[in-house]
């Protein structure tokens, strides 16, 4: 077994009991490449962000760091600014030979919420070591707007691999010349480069801006809010954008992206040395992405930016992340936007399913 872990094997592992969780997953949980996890019954709130650390326990630092704790059976809302840890229903029970990686969905990135999944030992965040027998947790930061949640909601999913599985530049270069991996040129250095686009093909409208002073998102409430609530437009007749700090925006890629059926890919942060800004938290490309959206040409990809220290000028083109190709051990059954329920196929610039079109 080399590869990222498909639908199949993910149901495998749940039936070995490698997967277990209290309640019992659902089915709807597993997806092309990974498992939704689920939020439990109570919340934490803590002082700081933190990691375990070796040889120690999450209780143990919530032990340290709790301020108080939120029972979350009827609702609670977690508010902006600060940190709580949510222990989920899942438990995991590795391989030897089997590591995880887990990361925010896309509708939680797109509410800049960011959400890491952390485990007893763990030393980075959303990385989980090959052969980890133990309880995952969530530690969740609104970032620009409160929200409500509940036991069960799934606001971060996660991945399995065994072996390696990332595609080096040299494998990257054939697949896209086999099966075009984004429409134009490939720019192809540690992952596939893609670029923002500020010069749309009708009127000015190149992303949104989170305005600052909001009410509460009930992440349950589907198109259930006017977006010019808590969103800025935000407009460019020039192809550039200046970006304020703290600030959090929605744009797009200017490249429309295929993920082939026996691969997958993970959005990472373009280097540091660009530019004061980070792409931001949702990460997971599925297996079947843009695979079958407008005619086989691709899906755009949605940018959640935060600006850092400095104001910073963003122009049409600017390379602002990259996309890490892995193989998958075996074609997913289910691919992405195939007879699922897959909320961003075919996206262009688009908000999180909580904001009426």
């Amino acid at each position: 077994m080399t590869g990222v872990l498909a639908s199949q094997q993910i149901s495998a592992l749940i039936a070995d009991g490698r997967l277990s969780a209290q309640p019992a997953i659902l089915p709807e949980q597993v997806q092309p490449a990974s498992l939704d996890l689920r939020l439990g019954t109570v919340a934490y709130r803590v002082r700081a962000s933190f990691l375990a650390g070796q040889s120690r326990t999450v209780a143990d630092r919530l032990d340290e760091f709790e301020m108080h704790r939120i029972d979350l059976s009827q609702g609670a809302v977690l508010e902006k600014g600060c940190v709580y840890v949510v222990p989920l229903m899942e438990h995991l029970d590795l391989p030897a030979d089997m590591q995880a990686v887990a990361n925010a969905k896309s509708s939680t990135g797109r509410l800049d919420l960011l959400t890491r999944a952390i485990t007893d030992g763990g030393t980075e965040f959303d990385r989980i070591a090959p052969g980890y027998s133990g309880p995952l947790y969530a530690e969740i930061c609104p970032r620009s707007f409160s929200v409500l949640v509940r036991p069960g909601m799934r606001l971060n999913q996660i991945r399995f691999r065994a072996g390696q599985a990332q595609l080096s530049d040299d494998a990257l270069r054939a697949l896209h010349t086999e099966t075009p991996l984004v429409d134009g040129e490939a720019v192809i250095s540690d992952g596939l480069g893609f670029s923002v686009d500020l010069k749309p093909e009708k009127g000015t409208l190149v992303g949104y801006r989170a305005k600052p002073h909001t009410g509460v998102i009930d992440l349950d409430n589907i198109a259930g809010y006017e977006a010019a609530e808590y969103w800025e437009e935000v407009h460019s007749e020039t192809g550039r954008i200046i970006l304020d700090p703290g600030a959090f925006y929605i744009l797009v890629s200017r490249e429309a992206v295929h993920i082939p059926p026996d691969y997958a890919a993970e959005m990472a942060p373009y280097l540091a040395m660009v530019g004061e800004f980070r792409v931001h938290y949702a990460g997971f490309f599925d297996p079947g992405f843009g695979h079958d959206a407008a005619g086989g040409k691709g899906s755009r990809g949605v940018l959640e930016v935060r600006c850092h220290e400095a104001p910073f000028v963003l122009e049409h083109g600017q390379v602002v992340g990259r996309l890490v190709y892995e193989h998958m051990d075996q074609a997913p059954q289910q691919l992405y936007g195939a007879g699922i329920k897959s909320n961003y196929q075919g996206q262009g610039l688009k908000l999180s399913k909580h904001f009426r079109a």
